[in-house]
This record gives structure tokens, sequence and C-alpha cells, in this order.
């Protein structure tokens, strides 16, 4: 049994560590840019965690987030934004660098599970929790099992079409991933700006101040952001009715969704009434690391 759960959030450009207790107490925290090729990232996680086991005097169980997924099928990193992970063993490569099992989960699945643990969906059934970023994805946790389903893809929200659209938004923007009108270039960040400020535009921060300062065209562009988040919702209620929504990533920070999306919702729901909450995040930018430590089992650490 380890002392210490470590959980290790990779993004694209930075890797960052966290340790915690088994009461879910943080312990230790540091970050370091991610490097640029597959090995070197290899290197890096080795070395953070074998750093934080001698810092701590402990040993500790390793769950790492990642922008993209393990294939069931051939085990190798797939559909993930960091290029030098996909089409390599992410998992197995850990696990034999550090000489103990590596678990490696969806970024979006760590932050529903940190949320569903201990952050705002704790005590819930059924937690759906959304990072609406620069891009979106989502994550499902039922009964405090992190849901993943038969090909490793449950809840990849991002790439679904927006629901119901109207003729003028169809066919709508070219995703990455090939096919149009997908909700990760509608609701996220990015889509917010591109809507507002036209195609190229990428940074949303400046949006809400300019609604409130009475510009109508961030207005017009902020409702029909909640309009879209609000249809995307529906169609997670309409499949799997979770018992709380908890929203991340850098647009949960805007205050009137958590007031316009939940009257919206109910317009599209298929209920004669909508009652979820909507739930801002408890851990904020922490929540993806402490999920991939929680991807261990309460048995796992004894701290």
């Amino acid at each position: 049994m380890a002392d210490f759960r470590i959980g290790i959030d990779l993004g694209g450009t930075k890797i960052e560590i966290a340790a915690l207790s088994a009461d879910g107490r943080e312990h230790l925290r540091h970050r370091v840019p991610t490097p640029r090729d597959y090995r070197g990232i290899i290197e890096q996680i080795d070395a953070l965690v074998r750093e934080a086991e001698g810092t701590l005097s402990g040993s500790a169980s390793v769950g790492v987030g990642i922008p993209g997924s393990i294939s069931p099928a051939t085990g190798l990193v797939r559909n993930g934004n960091s290029v030098m992970l996909n089409g390599n063993p992410l998992d197995r490569d850990l696990s034999a660098k550090l000489g103990r099992e590596v678990r490696v989960a969806n970024d979006a699945n760590c932050f529903a599970l940190s949320e569903a643990v201990d952050g705002a969906g704790a005590g819930a059934s059924v937690v759906f929790g959304v990072i609406i970023g620069t891009g979106c994805g989502g994550g499902v946790v039922v009964d405090g099992k992190l849901i993943n389903g038969h090909l490793g893809i449950a809840v990849e929200w991002g790439h679904n079409p927006l629901p119901w659209p109207a003729p003028a938004e169809l066919p709508g923007p070219l995703c990455w991933c090939g096919r149009h009108n997908c909700l990760d270039q509608l609701v996220s960040g990015t889509g917010l700006a591109a809507d507002c400020d036209g195609p190229g535009a990428r940074d949303a921060s400046g949006i809400p101040a300019s609604a409130a300062a009475g510009e109508a065209q961030a207005q017009a562009a902020l409702e029909r952001h909640a309009d879209r988040l609000a249809r995307g919702l529906a169609h997670i209620c309409n499949i799997i009715d979770p018992d709380v929504i908890v929203l991340g990533g850098g647009l949960s920070n805007m205050d009137h969704l958590y007031v316009r999306v939940p009257e919206l919702i109910e317009r599209y729901v298929f209920s004669d009434f909508f009652t979820t909450p909507l739930r801002r995040n408890v851990h904020g930018d922490s929540s993806g690391v402490r999920g991939a430590a929680w991807l261990w089992p309460a048995s796992a650490s004894g701290a």
C-alpha cells in the first residue's frame, strides 16, 4: 500500500504534479515546462515522481491525466492535441520507467473525478463534469467510479454536433477532427471568441466585460454561447440525467452561465421541469491533477 497518491497533469505547455494523502490533503505541488519530445516527457515525469517521493519520504501510486486517451484496441495514445503523445504506449512506458503500474486517463475525466470525489459534485451519485476552455470535453462519474466506456470514449462530448441547429448555424465551423459543427468549436473559449470577433480570434477573456459595458456584439455572442451550451447539456441530461453538472475551464468563471444556462436548458430537455444543479468547480486549475491522483482507489494510500 502506497503512502501517498501522486497525480500528474500532462499538458501541452506544462506538467504539474501533486501528492495527496488518503483524506485528500495536498502535501506537495510543483509544475515544470513540458518537454518537446516524447522521451523527454517520460524522463521528466520519472524525475518529478522520484523527487516527490524523496521529499515526502514515502512511496506513491501514480495517475496521469492527458489531453487524449489510451485506445483499448492498440494500447496507444490517440486524439491528443499534444501530438507527440499520439501513437505511443504512454502508460506502459511510464510503468516500465517507474517500476510500478501507472494509470492514465483523459484530462476531462480527471476533472470530473476530482469534482465528484471532494469537489462541487461530492455526495452526488451521477456527476457530469464539463471543461470549457481552449477546447471542450466532459467526463461522467457514477457512484465514485469513472465511466470510460467500451471504446474508451465515454462522454467525448466536444465531438458531438450542436443539437437542434438553426439554418444559419449550418454547416457550422470545421473541427480539427474533420467534422463540422462540433461543440468543441462552438462552446469553447476559442469558439466564443471566433463567434464574437470573427475567424482567427481566440481570446474570449474580454468579452464578458465588453458585454457588461453595453457592447451589443459581445452581448449577442454571450447569449448565443449560453444557448448552444444549454443545447449541448440538454442532450447529456436526456441521456444520463446527472444529479449535478460541474463546469470547469476558463469559461466556467463567467457568472452569467449559472443563471442563464439552467433557464435555457429547460426549453430543450425532455422533461416537464429542470432542477439539475449547474455548479462552478471547487478545485479550479487543481482539478485535473487531483483527479489524476484519484485514479487510484482509497486502498492505494494509507497516509
